[in-house]
């Protein structure tokens, strides 16, 4: 089987991923506060974690993984959003989660397996608090109940600080009913005009944290494998559920791999409403920019790092896919090739690039060993490269790959050779490069030109598409 290793922020280390039960691995995201639109820094833990559920489920089989990820649907925002607007609360959630379930399919993404809703799941979260309490690793205070952050002796282990950096470092509420000025809301009162459920301490309604512990646990039990989510939410929320999770359930394990993604910026610079650089998925659906290629570029980093939306970056996406589809149009990959090669036994993942990917989802390397593999010229040659795209998540719909090819190379398709022989002239071009030839490089440069030939480079590869004046007869005399 397969190896896959995993950054565990947990240990700060790369580890071999041994799950508990291979007939049912867990993995665990925390989602999105369902009050307005996801902005495209939302969106790159939804596309990091849906290839690592694609891989899982590779490995393991898909009826051997459960994947679940949470809408809070009980919230401040939402609250302030109802008032301010006048509408249902619940009426906004559903609007926002239809909007979020809308863009991220547009990124290519499958849906988890669970998406619970937090106000699912109150009667859970109420009985971990009572619990707590009755621990002595929660107390109730002027109608709140506060997690008691001393009681739990490995609180700050995710992070690595200690409560007095933490102190120091964060911005905590300052409220006289608290112990200690990290310790953290588990339940809070809510007056007439605040949503609120019964319990125990009054009619209230949860905190953030405890809503991810209660839910995890229902679903997926004390122990269960993978944990993910953005850098951000390492500390307070990932820490915070830790502490209440560890210690309502000391026979478990909780998450044993955490993984977390890096922030996005945009042309270099931190996104935000001040910079002019805000936007959402939605913004870049709706100005033309293909779901596959913002996919693509997010996958170009590796989510450890910080990635950078830029606009060359969007355009070499653009080109590169462009020509990736036309290669897999022009070679015949329809829908019944599909099913031929799979019954032929020959749908098959090429084992280097599994590997690459295996080795902490490094999609960049993954991407690399695509180029290699588009190189094919035949659908049976193709198949790996195919099934390479599937697992990054840039195509499933094989019936949908002419309109992905673009109507420039579908009707380019037409005419095989074309390609055949424009493949050729890069190749010739690459290695006259290689060997300091400039005037043959530049010859084949002139060809190209004047055939109407648009070549982009990217990490050391070239694709091409036709360009505005594309003249295919300007090339017949290389056929």
């Amino acid at each position: 089987m397969t190896t896959i290793r995993l950054h565990n922020t947990k240990t700060r280390r790369k580890e071999e991923f041994i799950p508990l039960d291979p007939e049912n691995v867990r993995m665990y995201v925390c989602g999105p506060t369902v009050y307005d639109r996801a902005h495209l820094g939302n969106a790159r833990p939804v596309v990091v974690f849906d290839v690592l559920y694609r891989l899982l489920r590779h490995v393991y089989g898909a009826d051997h993984v459960t994947y679940v990820r949470n809408f809070t649907d009980v919230d401040d925002k939402i609250n302030a959003r109802a008032a301010a607007t006048g509408r249902d609360i619940r009426d906004i959630t559903d609007e926002t989660i239809d909007w979020y379930h809308a863009d991220m399919e547009a990124l290519g993404t499958l849906r988890p397996d669970q998406e619970p809703r937090a106000t699912e799941f109150i009667a859970p979260m109420v009985a971990m608090i009572a619990d707590l309490v009755a621990k002595g690793h929660a107390y109730e205070a002027e109608g709140h109940v506060l997690f008691a952050v001393e009681s739990y002796a490995n609180y700050g282990a995710l992070s690595g600080r200690s409560i007095d950096d933490m102190i120091a470092g964060a911005r905590v509420e300052v409220a006289p009913y608290k112990r200690n000025p990290m310790d953290f809301v588990l339940w809070k009162p809510s007056d007439d005009q605040t949503p609120g459920w019964d319990s125990p301490w009054g009619r209230g309604r949860p905190g953030w944290h405890i809503e991810c512990s209660a839910m995890s646990y229902e679903l997926l039990g004390a122990s269960f494998d993978i944990h993910g989510g953005g850098n951000d939410l390492q500390f307070p929320h990932h820490e915070n559920e830790i502490a209440q999770s560890a210690c309502a359930h000391p026979e478990g394990e909780f998450a044993r791999y955490w993984l977390h993604n890096e922030m996005l910026q945009v042309e270099g610079k931190k996104m935000s409403k001040s910079l002019g650089n805000f936007f959402t998925v939605r913004d870049l659906l709706d100005q033309g920019v293909p779901g596959e290629v913002i996919r693509f570029v997010m996958l170009g980093t590796h989510y450890g790092k910080p990635m950078d939306w830029t606009e060359v970056k969007r355009a070499e996406a653009e080109a590169t896919l462009r020509k990736w589809y036309g290669v897999l149009h022009s070679h015949g990959m329809t829908p019944d090739a599909v099913a031929a090669l799979k019954k032929a036994g020959k749908w098959v993942m090429d084992s280097e690039f599994l590997g690459v990917l295996a080795n902490d989802l490094n999609t960049h390397g993954a991407m690399a060993r695509l180029h290699v593999l588009a190189k094919a010229r035949t659908a049976a040659g193709l198949a790996p490269f195919a099934v390479g795209l599937e697992v990054l998540g840039l195509i499933d719909d094989w019936t949908a790959l002419p309109a992905l090819a673009g109507k420039a190379v579908a009707e380019r398709a037409v005419e095989g050779w074309v390609d055949e022989v424009v493949v050729n002239l890069l190749d010739k071009r690459q290695a006259a490069r290689a060997a300091k030839d400039f005037a043959t490089a530049d010859q084949v440069r002139d060809l190209l030109n004047a055939a109407g030939v648009q070549v982009t480079d990217v990490a050391g590869q070239a694709s091409w598409q036709p360009g505005p004046d594309f003249d295919p007869s300007k090339l017949e005399d290389l056929r």
